[in-house]
């Protein structure tokens, strides 16, 4: 699971940092899935690695500009790449009216599924056969969602060498073994899935919380997270402001991190006031918060994460 930041700055965008979108590439599918869509977007995802045409869900965490003013930009791009799969948008109301409404005014239409889903309360956001998004509350000044992407959890190796010395014949009944069930053969002996299979799989957990100050409820998301993005707004020295505004400092985040029990956290949505080489620059939110949660990195432009499988 690769995690890619295309933007990570906070209310407006800056020569080295855009605002809000991170992309996470599910394993094996070709798929890309966005996490807010800020103005701009589409053109990082044209200076990345990533494709386009393989944007398949794109989840809004609240209607600030910041991070939902590239959309309409993007899906009407999308038009005009085959985009035949369709795409999923989901986000806090008015979202739905906001895409009907601009679709309107600028005569804009898709030729390919679009759906949008407004999210209205804690939950399930999505699911398949491979993952579910969930969503809760953030503490902001307009209503906020942070996401959660859970893979779930998946059967182990199947040894097919041993099933075959078995005399077990390849087929339905492999499938079954691979389930975990048991099977019976012909001649009446009898083998559990158990047998053939090694440790299951645990899924990895991504979570992704902006714009907020520390809540439990960004804690409760978090729980056990392979990995945490979170918002790193503003410095420590300015704590004041950033309850004031309802937005996160670094050492907040890492705070949540902490009580989450997340394996790794990476801060991004720096407010531009923090420039390197000011007074107070980047790198500093990075130290706060790792003097709170070690397990931190600091975001940039074109950054990206893999999260691996615990061992």
């Amino acid at each position: 699971m690769r995690i890619t930041f295309l933007g990570t700055s906070a209310g407006v965008p800056t020569r080295s940092r855009n605002v809000s979108c991170v992309a996470l590439r599910p394993p094996q599918r070709a798929e890309v899935w966005l996490f807010d869509c800020g103005e701009g977007t589409q053109h990082q995802l044209l200076r990345s690695e990533l494709n386009i045409s393989q944007v398949a869900r794109i989840f809004i965490t609240h209607m600030h500009g910041d991070h939902m003013l590239g959309l309409m930009g993007l899906l009407a791009t999308c038009g005009m790449t085959a985009h035949a799969r369709g795409i999923e948008v989901y986000g806090p109301r008015p979202l739905a009216d906001y895409v009907r409404e601009v679709s309107r005014r600028t005569q804009f239409q898709t030729n390919y599924p679009l759906n949008v889903t407004e999210v209205r309360e804690a939950g399930l956001v999505f699911e398949d056969d491979e993952y579910a998004v969930t969503c809760a509350p953030l503490k902001h000044r307009l209503q906020a969602f942070g996401y959660r992407v859970q893979e779930k959890d998946r059967t182990g190796h199947f040894d097919v060498e041993r099933a075959r010395a078995e005399g077990i014949p390849p087929g339905p009944l492999y499938g079954k073994l691979k389930r975990g069930e048991r099977v019976t053969l012909d001649d009446g002996r009898t083998f559990a899935g158990a047998d053939f299979c090694g440790p299951d799989l645990k899924g990895r957990g991504v979570v992704y919380c902006t714009d907020t100050t520390y809540c439990r409820s960004a804690v409760e998301l978090a729980r056990d997270a392979d990995l945490l993005i979170h918002e790193a707004t503003f410095a420590e020295a300015d704590e004041g402001l950033a309850v004031r505004s309802t937005h996160s400092t670094a050492a907040m985040a890492g705070r949540v991190a902490k009580e989450a029990g997340a394996r790794r956290l990476v801060i991004t949505h720096l407010s531009p006031r923090y420039f390197p080489g000011n007074e107070t620059a980047p790198e500093d939110l990075l130290q706060e918060a790792r003097a709170v949660f070690p397990e931190t990195e600091l975001a940039h432009d074109f950054l990206t994460v893999d999260v691996g499988r615990r061992e």
